[in-house]
């Protein structure tokens, strides 16, 4: 029976609903269920993988002030797989970037090693060029867009490492290198925190280069790196580094290290050294100007020492501050050891605040060789502090059996030895702070991009060196060093009461020690009785029109006062007063209406 007009057109609307319903099914089939499985086809057959660089975590102060920045910057990228006609985009990109042209070529054609003898293989990743302004960018874009040789060719987007205040910390922040890998510095020791994770992206490219972004499954958004707080104070930094300054014009010493730190704490506020160099320059720097020589310089401690003998014989109860010791009128010819000035008989007390060679030699020696030894390692010297810096050294403290019969003579007196500056000062923060020797700190806590606290680093104390009351009655002993009838008077500060210790140290030249090098320091604390700081300045080969002349008490304690006045007017620090008759404090103010270290 033959089918009628109408139900012809029936039949042929219902096959072609079919036709479409089947096809409409199929396509958001593909679009949907299919999706990712096409474009990594896609990507595969004519695309490529393109990395997003991490933004690097910034370094900042204790109060937030930036002291490394990320400024925007484009690297340009060469897929050698991808260029069509390597001669020509080389010419290109030589011209526009003013290198030579045969490097380029050379690198776009080189064939990569590959397990396969058949196989030839050339580069997929070429760096050519880092930190390109937008301006620059788009002139080489539109160049090679003009040629038709923009394939294999993108531009990362990063951040340039900027450094604000070019030679201020530099041997604290450190810098980062062309593989924005860290070097020197907190870079280095958190660079793991500060680098974060390159995150990537498929895309694929027309026919004239351009990039086009394909969203797939396999992208990955890079991931931050995590903020770095130090413990640094830059309102301190930036005196300790201005009069540091003005030392090295006066002085013209061989080298210099000033380090700042709070005893209750041992949050370093300030580290400078001498020689230094700019972060933002680092092509041509001499070795020695990366040194941080606070914690990797070896140097005799000198007179510094002797706090080390004289808390040790009081911890020990062989002495107490008034037991007289018989100093030989200068001159001890059982160990041929002299003094600067004649003492018949001093107090223990005395010995340190005349600074008296043989009488701190007589104290070591009623210790004997092994509780002398046992008390340098129990203010930290000859193991390393733990500082969160890179190349910090242990110092050498030589073991009682190596010693020869006059060996703790000399090592009582800081020769023999060898300490770092972060060690001399984390010694005196020890008697500070009541006996406690604590872990010199420089990073404060590491932040995540929107400022949660991912780790924090408190206090951290080592040990118990000796008890508070030897370390209150070494401290009485400091204020009377630094007072006028002690060595240090220099190192005083109108309207506080400082405390510390000078030290001059002969260089050893050719197993020889040197009459006219010294390496001269005071250490030292201030307000004495509740102390804000304790800091070392350390001067190497100060130009002294004299030999005599080139002493702690005239060449490094005046840079302390003049560093330790303008940090209590900094930290708003309540002025002390001295009672008139005994030169020994009657009141000592403390810290003002403010927390000197929030």
């Amino acid at each position: 029976m033959n089918a009628t007009p109408q139900r012809r057109t029936v039949w042929v609307c219902a096959f072609t609903t079919f036709i479409f319903t089947l096809l409409s099914t199929r396509l958001v089939y593909v679009q949907v269920n299919q999706h990712d499985s096409y474009v990594d086809k896609a990507t595969a057959n004519q695309g490529e993988r393109q990395r997003l660089p991490a933004r690097r975590g910034v370094i900042t102060d204790r109060r937030g002030e930036a002291l490394s920045q990320n400024v925007p910057v484009q690297t340009l990228v060469l897929d050698a797989t991808l260029v069509k006609n390597p001669q020509l985009l080389s010419e290109l990109l030589a011209s526009s970037l003013n290198l030579p042209q045969a490097p380029i070529l050379e690198r776009l054609t080189r064939i990569r090693p590959s397990t396969d003898p058949e196989k030839k293989e050339l580069s997929p990743y070429i760096i050519l060029k880092k930190n390109l302004g937008a301006h620059l960018v788009e002139e080489i874009k539109s160049r090679l867009t003009e040629a038709k040789a923009l394939r294999g060719v993108s531009f990362e987007v990063e951040g340039n490492r900027l450094y604000p205040n070019n030679e201020m910390l530099c041997h604290v922040v450190g810098f980062v290198n062309n593989e924005s890998k860290g070097v020197d510095g907190v870079e280095m020791t958190m660079d793991s925190f500060l680098s974060g994770h390159d995150g990537s992206r498929d895309i694929v490219r027309t026919r004239r280069g351009e990039t086009v972004e394909v969203k797939s499954s396999s992208d990955h958004p890079p991931l931050a790196g995590h903020n770095v707080s130090l413990t640094i104070d830059m309102g301190l930094q930036n005196i300790v580094e201005q009069e540091l300054d003005a030392a090295i014009k006066e002085l013209r010493p061989k080298g210099a290290t000033v380090v700042m730190l709070d005893p209750k704490t041992g949050e370093i506020l300030a580290l400078a050294n001498r020689p230094n160099f700019n972060l933002n320059v680092q092509e041509g720097v001499k070795e020695i100007n990366r040194m941080n020589l606070a914690v990797s310089a070896q140097v005799e401690p000198g007179s510094t020492f002797k706090i080390v003998t004289v808390a040790a014989v009081l911890d020990q109860s062989l002495c107490n501050p008034d037991s007289m010791i018989n100093c030989e009128n200068g001159f001890y010819q059982w160990c041929n050891l002299k003094d600067h000035h004649s003492y018949a008989d001093l107090s223990v007390n005395d010995i340190l605040v005349h600074s008296s060679n043989i009488g701190t030699a007589k104290l070591a020696m009623r210790l004997g060789d092994q509780k002398f030894f046992d008390y340098i390692h129990r203010f930290g010297f000859g193991v390393q502090t733990g500082v969160s810096l890179p190349g910090e050294i242990r110092g050498v403290i030589h073991p009682p059996h190596t010693w020869s019969k006059i060996s703790i003579t000399r090592m009582t007196i800081g020769q023999e030895v060898a300490a770092t500056p972060i060690q001399i000062v984390a010694a005196m923060a020890t008697i500070a702070n009541g006996g406690t020797l604590m872990i010199p700190q420089i990073v404060r806590e590491i932040t995540d991009e929107n400022g949660t606290v991912i780790t924090a680093f408190p206090p951290r104390q080592v040990r118990q060196a000796v008890s508070k009351k030897v370390a209150d009655q070494v401290r009485l002993a400091l204020i009377e060093v630094a007072s006028k009838k002690g060595t240090a008077k220099n190192a005083q500060v109108p309207g506080f009461v400082v405390a510390g210790k000078t030290g001059t140290a002969q260089k050893l030249e050719k197993g020889l020690y040197s009459h006219d090098k010294h390496v001269c320091s005071f250490v030292g604390f201030m307000p004495a009785n509740d102390p804000a700081f304790v800091m070392l300045v350390l001067i190497d080969e100060a130009k002294s029109t004299r030999p005599d002349l080139d002493v702690g008490g005239l060449v490094a304690a005046p840079v302390f006062s003049r560093i330790a006045a303008r940090a209590a007017k900094y930290l708003d620090l309540t002025p002390s007063y001295e009672d008139a008759q005994s030169g020994i404090i009657a009141k000592q103010g403390k810290s003002g209406g403010r927390n000197p270290h929030p």
